[in-house]
């Protein structure tokens, strides 16, 4: 199978207040989850934002996720390596890298 990953904005963490508008995002809070089948992984993060005086100001009830998600990989968070992380995490569990087999004077 193929491992769908999909990104999700979980939170927005806002000033209430600012010269440029209302609810101005500082922090995202964002979400990277993979499936193959019955396997599944995630990874989970945060990304702060500066608040940026003339900077173009979109209002809060017109963000997309797709903008703020944009935000979060231009400003550190490695969309290739959680992705990498998620498919690893699930390729452990197809092929687990250290298994515990039963004791061998155990076994019958």
């Amino acid at each position: 199978m193929t491992t769908v990953i999909t990104w999700k904005i979980l939170q927005l963490d806002c000033v209430p207040q600012v010269p440029e508008g209302a609810d101005y995002v500082v922090t995202a809070h964002w979400q990277c989850n993979g499936v193959d089948g019955a396997y599944s992984g995630q990874t989970y993060g945060t990304c702060s934002f500066a608040v940026v005086q003339g900077e173009s100001f979109t209002p809060y009830a017109n963000l997309t996720q797709d903008q703020v998600l944009g935000w979060c990989w231009d400003n550190g968070v490695d969309k290739d390596a959680n992705e990498a992380n998620v498919e690893q995490q699930i390729q452990d569990q197809i092929n687990p890298p250290v298994v515990s087999p039963p004791l061998p004077w155990e076994a019958e």
